[in-house]
Parts: C-alpha cells; structure tokens; sequence
C-alpha cells in the first residue's frame, strides 16, 4: 500500500512543503535581517514574540486544529464537514483572541509601544494557522498555498516599506506581520468562495463539549509540552534579559527550516493516520510511520553536515561573544528529535491517548527546566540550550514506544472512548 500511494503522498506533501516553505522562508529571512538590524535586547524581544506567537499557535491547533482536522478527515458528507468547520472555526476565533490578549499583556514587560500590534499579531497568526489546518483536512491545499504566498509577498513588502521610511524598527516590523497574516487570511477565504459562519447555538457548542475529556488532557499536554520547549526562553530572560537570550534564538533560527517540515509532516500524515486507524488498519499505519521515519532521518543528518560546514562563517551581533557551534549542535539535536517524534505524536492524538501525550510532556518539562535551571547556575548561559535537547530526546523516545505498544495488535478505539458519536451524519443538526 506504501508503495502504490507513494508518488501521490510524495506529490501532496511537496504542496504542503512549498506552503510551509514560502511562510517559513519569509520568516527565517526576517530573523536574519533582524540579527544585524536590531540590538541584541531588541531582536531578544522580536524572539520572545515569536515563542509567545508559537505557544499560541500551539494551543489553537490542540483545541482546534488537531480535533478538526481529525473528524473532518473521518466524516462521510459535506453536512457533516460544515458542522465541524463551523464548530471548530468559532472556537478557533474565541481561544485566538485570548492568546492576542495574553501576548499583549506580556509584551508590557518589555516594550513602551506595539503591545497592542503585538497581541493583533500573535491572534491572527493563530487564527491563520487554524484555517490552514482546516484547509489541508478538507484537501484544499492549493488555496491553503497561495493565501501562504500573500502572506509572505505582503509581508517583505511592508518590510521593505517600513525600512525605507524608518522609524522604530521594532514596532514596524511587528505591525507589518499584522496586515501579512490578515493578508493570508482574506486570501484564503477569498478562493473558497464560501461565506465565514461562526456559530455559537446550543448545537455547535454540543459538538464541542461532546469531546471535553480529550481537550483537557490535550491542554494539559500541551500545556507541559510548551512548558518543556520553551521554558529556556523565559527562564534566560528572567535570569538575563533579552539579550541573553538572542544567540539562543539565533542558533535556533538557523534550523528553523526543519520546522517548515515538521508542520508539513502533521497536515499530511494526521488525516491519513486518522483514515488507516479508523478502519482498524494498523499495519498500513505503522508502514506509514516507519516510512517518514526513514526520510527525517535522512534529511536531517544532511542539514546538519550543511550547518556544521556553514557555522564557522556566521557573524552577527547576537551571536557575539558566544559558542556559535555548539549552540547549532544543540538546536539540531532539538529539531532533529521533534522531527522523529511528530509522526507518532500525531498517530497519539488520532488514537485519542492525550492523557500518555500530557505524562510524556510533563516528565520532559521537569526534565527540561531542571537542567536548565543547574545549567544556568553551572555554566555560561548559552549552554542551557542543552538542556531543552535533553528534554527532546525524552520525549522522543516516550512517544515512538507509546506508538509501538499501541499500535500491537488489534484494533485501536480511536479518541481514547471508542466509537466517534459525532462521526454519523445525523448528529450534526443546526
């Protein structure tokens, strides 16, 4: 079955690494830009966005994302797809809006002007993210492609704008993310040619509340997932300041485009693990995990080999000062892990086992922020990065032995409760 569908998966997932690559590649240029534009305090602060951004973005596509792109992949009727949407979609607006709100709060701390910007930008980069997830689900991958490039036309234009006037740069470089991800947004919703319905009637909230138990252990997973990740960024800049964290983030947006992959990865395999898991074929789905496997492996090892070549000639401000080569060892042992590790987390959240998900994390996250903390007290900061790959490599193997143990044997419930109750078309009324 590998075999005969591998030219056609090979074919989608080319789109969704395009998609990933135009965004993804507008925001590694924007990075390298801001390396050599900003001061390290400023592009620490730029950085700190960005993790506040991703950690929204984590949240929308646990509570959201994921759970659409699941059951609209399992449903039989367009009735049935429309229900999800709407139901999906509104709340996808609702926890969007609160993360900008979140953001804008945090971003007090640091900033005396764009907080306002900041929070709009965090909200619709959520939301964005939703709707691409949605997009991939209901194979609308073109359209999800093209609101990906106006976003990034949109994006280094204003960029180009906003540097040519002048001004603080900071501040206009966050707006001009603002209007890109509204951009894509409009675009997207433009090619479909379908009116946007939110729904807030006792129906969609049903839908919703019909998986609660899940969505629980599902933010709590990620709750502690984002905690493991993530928590070197706030504890550096707690500890340091923001400009003890640049050459972290640095370091990190160098491999950056190992995340264009891993977000392709899950868009792609998710529905079709979704699709093999629900008709009890196992096997196909373990082929299916062990192929991607493979390929990671492959091509991250030779990412690497470029990156250990390329590193002696990287010279920027926030780099400065600081252990260039082993900060990229560690950042490539960090994604190199999330990469081995996204196609079995995916097949764990398909299989609805949120409540192993959110364990893993959690043992990873005191893991993580133990080492970093002793790192911290130990060493210079630049080597707290290593403590976050520790964390990974946990994680890695937790969720590639939950997969395994899983997956042996019969047939898996999928949604840790059996049987979808919302997946016949004659529950979705209203």
């Amino acid at each position: 079955m590998i075999g005969k569908l591998l030219p056609a998966r090979m074919l989608h997932f080319g789109v969704m690494v395009g998609g990933e690559a135009i965004q993804s590649g507008f925001h590694f240029a924007l990075n390298i830009l801001l390396m050599h534009l900003l001061s390290a305090r400023d592009y620490g602060i730029f950085a700190l966005l960005m993790v506040i951004g991703g950690l929204g973005l984590t949240y929308v596509r646990s509570l959201t994302g994921m759970p659409a792109t699941i059951r609209i992949a399992r449903s039989t009727t367009r009735h049935a797809v429309t229900a999800y949407d709407i139901t999906f979609g509104t709340a996808a607006v609702v926890i969007s809006i609160l993360a900008g709100g979140i953001a804008g709060l945090l971003l007090h701390l640091w900033l005396e002007a764009g907080q306002v910007a900041g929070g709009a930008f965090v909200a619709l980069w959520s939301l964005r993210s939703h709707l691409r997830s949605t997009f991939f689900a209901r194979s609308r991958r073109v359209e999800a492609t093209i609101g990906d490039l106006a976003f990034a036309l949109s994006g280094a234009g204003g960029t180009a704008l906003s540097l040519w006037f002048g001004g603080d740069t900071l501040v206009h470089i966050i707006e001009v993310l603002v209007v890109a991800n509204l951009v894509g947004i409009v675009v997207m919703l433009a090619l479909v040619r379908q009116p946007v319905r939110l729904s807030f009637r006792r129906a969609a909230r049903r839908r919703y509340g019909a998986i609660w138990r899940q969505l629980v252990w599902s933010s709590l997973g990620i709750t502690t997932s984002n905690l493991q990740a993530q928590g070197i960024a706030f504890l550096v800049t707690a500890t340091s300041g923001p400009a003890a964290y640049a050459p972290i983030a640095a370091a990190m947006v160098f491999f950056a485009p190992l995340r264009l992959v891993s977000t392709a990865l899950v868009n792609l395999t998710q529905p079709e693990l979704s699709s093999l898991l629900s008709r009890g074929q196992t096997e196909a789905a373990k082929g299916l995990i062990r192929y991607w496997t493979l390929i990671v492996c492959a091509g991250t090892v030779a990412y690497g080999a470029m990156a250990a070549a390329v590193t002696p000639f990287i010279h920027t401000p926030a780099l400065q000062d600081a252990p260039v080569f082993a900060l990229c060892f560690f950042a490539w042992v960090i994604y190199t892990a999330a990469l081995l590790y996204v196609v079995p987390w995916a097949a764990l959240e398909v299989l609805g086992d949120f409540r192993a998900i959110a364990i893993t994390t959690f043992v990873a996250a005191v893991t993580s922020l133990t080492s970093v903390i002793l790192l911290l007290w130990l060493v210079p900061t630049a080597y707290a990065l290593a403590g976050a790959a520790v964390s990974e490599l946990v994680v890695l193997v937790a969720c590639r032995r939950l997969v395994a143990v899983r997956l042996r044997g019969g047939r898996p419930d999928t949604w840790a409760g059996g049987a979808d109750p919302q997946a016949q078309p004659a529950t979705h009324r209203g």
